[in-house]
């Protein structure tokens, strides 16, 4: 890098200086001494990112405040509104960008990997990052209130996600008893992606007024410029930008286009204009549709845009045939539960697992839409875990093209949990499908084991990270640079696994692999900070060098999902319980690294630690707020506004999220310890009681199960397994709440086991 030049840092320094400017030079190396020294300090692929992220933020700046009087984007309307509780004052902020409603809801096909989003108030976002699509109704009268769904109260919005024959986005907007009714899905026409709606005005609709389709220059992140619109000539619809069509099934009555200089579309809905294009210097142009709603009485509005690939914006992507949305679902676990929020949270979090794997795993539908071995082997664990064993394999498939010829599996630099937690789901899959690897994966695991053995630090230097990896960038979130347990944790799991899947190939590599990871945990151990000096003994912080924050949530992967530890381990449990008097808020953790929000995902892995722990009441009151924080359409944001509810941090539809969500359901069924599978662990009694609950098949590493649980005529609780064994059965630990716990350690091949109630 040129900045570690003196000669350069000296020029930057002198010029700075000279134009009265802060030095950046030594600015930068006082915020990396709030660090741990480290080969990376931030990733390229992040300072890339972010600065794409801010510099939408900028343009923002100059957009929005200014123009109030446009009709913007929901979390506009909210966010800069003094009244409304998500207002952030600007003042000296050096970007606006959406800290306080970032959720959106992608519609889609399995096996396409285009996603057309729709924002809390029916805006549709049809090709990623792009322009919108924002319906309105206005009255014939100009004196007369029109209907912008931005704007609406929330008792006048609804918003559903159903899945049938295909993955819909319902949305309802309500004024004085008149209804906008939009669906959002994602069609093939002859192997061709579009984004398809329909419109209906329902409910109290006048002799007149017109339904507005406005083409606007925003998505749920801000600005998305629109250089310029023209009125299509050959059919109905707009050319926008002049690559990009939108069709509509009929002609409007009237169409009117806008540059920033005139205002927007929506201030001059009631003139007349004969122009058919516009070009705007400012990039912000708008346009409006207007259908007569007397026309859409018998059939709604069809509206549809071409999609077109964003790494080839020229390109329209062409697909083979695609497997249908019941043939896509049908390989994972059915769950059937009484408690209906429960059961659809379930259902939409495994269509949009589905949806989000086409071949990759990209944990978002938009700013998350991109590749990380992290968020890889959480979705992919629930994806396998569930029985879909083609499409994980589809995705594990890329991963040995993503590994570099030292062994290091790279999604970006400087972040070094990578090699465990691939090797991890390697292992996984091969566990749970009694397959043997491929050659390709093996030879991918041995470079990727001897890669975390050459990364660790020197073991004798004395220091408290001797013997762990390097001080490394935390896209987990868990504070500046350091010495993560989180990453050393997933090392001694990847050891571990490529023990086994080594073994018969490679004995030696095998043997020392199970060696250096025994080794390698025991030096983690021997690092946890201890002394009278610790504001809170026995507990597990983020690094060695860290007092305990809420970056200390990374430590309890060693509980789950890598069972590092035995169940109720000490020093676990006492991070769990500082978390929650110390990182919560209304129920769930509060992320105060980079977040600043609510995290489903890391809630349920506290959730994961009561169960496992025996906790089951513990853990359903985390349970209970995750569901609680899910948005109308069942998704969750990487992290939630702690009062507005909505996303503040991250992509708008978590797929982690969606992930751990599913995982945390099949556990409370059946899950796995050690030589036993638990059965029922977190099943509430009023899942069962007076009724019949069930989950599966779901696979285990001794084969498939399904679990039924319904209540015994002697009071207490029949639970059947279906159990499609690989060999002998495994130990069955039925711990299921309100009933006497039963270990039955040869259970041969019965199905049927009846459970006490407790007094």
């Amino acid at each position: 890098m040129l900045l570690n030049s003196w000669p350069v840092r000296s020029l930057i320094t002198r010029a700075a200086r000279a134009y009265g400017f802060l030095d950046p030079i030594g600015l930068l190396a006082k915020m990396r001494g709030f660090a741990q020294p480290s080969e990376v300090a931030e990733p390229i692929e992040l300072l890339r990112a972010g600065m794409l992220f801010h510099a939408r933020g900028l343009v923002n700046t100059k957009a929005i405040q200014n123009n109030l009087d446009w009709v913007w984007p929901y979390w506009v309307e909210r966010q800069f509104n003094p009244g409304d509780e998500s207002f952030i004052p600007r003042a000296f902020s050096f970007s606006h960008i959406n800290l306080t409603h970032r959720n959106w809801t992608a519609a889609g096909q399995p096996d396409v990997p285009f996603y057309p989003i729709v924002d809390p108030r029916g805006l549709v976002t049809p090709i990623f990052d792009g322009w919108s699509l924002d319906f309105w109704f206005v009255p014939a009268d100009p004196k007369g209130t029109p209907l912008f769904p931005s704007r609406l109260d929330d008792a006048d919005f609804k918003q559903t996600l159903r899945l049938d024959t295909n993955l819909r986005v319902h949305s309802t907007a309500t004024l004085a008893g008149l209804s906008l009714a939009s669906e959002v899905t994602l069609c093939l026409d002859h192997g061709e992606p579009h984004c398809c709606i329909s419109i209906r005005v329902e409910g109290n609709v006048p002799a007149d007024g017109f339904l507005a389709v406005s083409l606007r220059p925003y998505n749920p992140e801000g600005v998305s410029f629109i250089d310029k619109v023209a009125i299509t000539s050959d059919r109905p619809g707009w050319l926008v930008n002049g690559r990009n069509p939108v069709f509509f099934d009929r002609a409007p009555s009237r169409q009117l286009l806008s540059v920033y200089k005139d205002g927007d579309v929506s201030q001059r809905l009631y003139e007349t204009s004969t122009a058919t294009e516009v070009a705007c210097h400012v990039s912000m142009a708008t346009a409006v549709a207007l259908f007569p709603v007397a026309g859409l009485r018998d059939r709604p509005l069809e509206i549809r845009a071409p999609i077109y690939d964003e790494l080839d914006p020229k390109k329209r992507p062409s697909l083979a045939p695609t497997r249908s949305w019941a043939e896509s679902m049908a390989p994972l676990a059915k769950l059937s539960v009484p408690e209906k929020r429960i059961q659809e949270l379930y259902d939409f979090a495994a269509a949009n697992l589905v949806l989000h794997t086409p071949r990759d795993a990209y944990p978002g539908p938009y700013t998350y839409k991109r590749f990380w071995f992290r968020d890889a082997a959480f979705m992919l664990n629930a994806l396998i875990t569930l029985g879909d064993v083609e499409r994980t394999r589809r995705a594990l498939g890329e991963f040995a093209g993503r590994q570099r010829r030292d062994g290091y599996f790279l999604s970006q630099e400087g972040e070094w949990d990578s090699n465990g937690e691939a090797i991890w789901i390697y292992h996984r899959f091969g566990a749970l499908t009694g397959e043997t690897l491929p050659d390709a994966w093996r030879e991918a695991v041995a470079k990727g084991a001897r890669w975390i053995t050459g990364k660790r630090l020197p073991r004798d230097s004395g220091k408290p990270e001797a013997g762990l990896l390097p001080a490394g960038f935390s896209a987990e979130h868990l504070g500046p640079n350091d010495f993560y347990y989180w990453d050393d944790f997933w090392a001694v799991s990847g050891l571990r696994c490529a023990a086994v899947l080594l073994r018969s190939h490679d004995n030696e590599l095998a043997a020392k692999c199970s060696r250096e990871a025994d080794e390698f945990l025991g030096t983690i151990e021997t690092s946890f900070p201890a002394g009278p000096q610790r504001r809170f003994p026995g507990a597990i912080p983020a690094s060695p060098k860290r007092r305990m924050d809420s970056g200390a949530v990374g430590s309890l992967v060693a509980d789950y999902p890598l069972q590092l530890f035995a169940p109720a381990d000490a020093r676990i449990l006492k991070t769990a319980e500082y978390l929650r008097d110390h990182s919560m808020y209304g129920g769930g953790f509060f992320q105060n690294m980079i977040h600043s929000g609510i995290n489903a995902y890391l809630t349920i892995h506290l959730a994961q630690v009561r169960l496992r722990a025996g906790d089951p009441q513990g853990a359903w009151e985390l349970i209970d707020c995750v569901a609680s924080l899910a948005s109308p359409t069942g998704q969750w944001p990487e992290a939630i506004h702690p009062r507005t509810g909505g996303g503040c941090m991250g992509d708008g539809q978590h797929i982690w999220a969606a992930a751990e969500w599913l995982m945390m359901i099949r556990n409370c069924y059946v899950r796995e310890e050690t030589n036993a599978l638990v059965i029922g662990s977190g099943v509430k009694p009023a899942w069962w009681t007076g009724t019949r609950t069930s989950f599966g098949p779901t696979l285990t590493p001794w084969g498939a199960v399904t679990v039924t649980i319904e209540p015994d005529v002697a009071g207490g609780a029949r639970i059947t397994l279906d159990g499609q064994w690989r060999a002998e059965p495994p130990q069955l630990d039925f711990r299921l709440p309100g009933c006497s716990p039963v270990l039955i350690e040869r259970p041969d091949h019965i199905r049927t086991f009846v459970l006490k109630k407790l007094p």
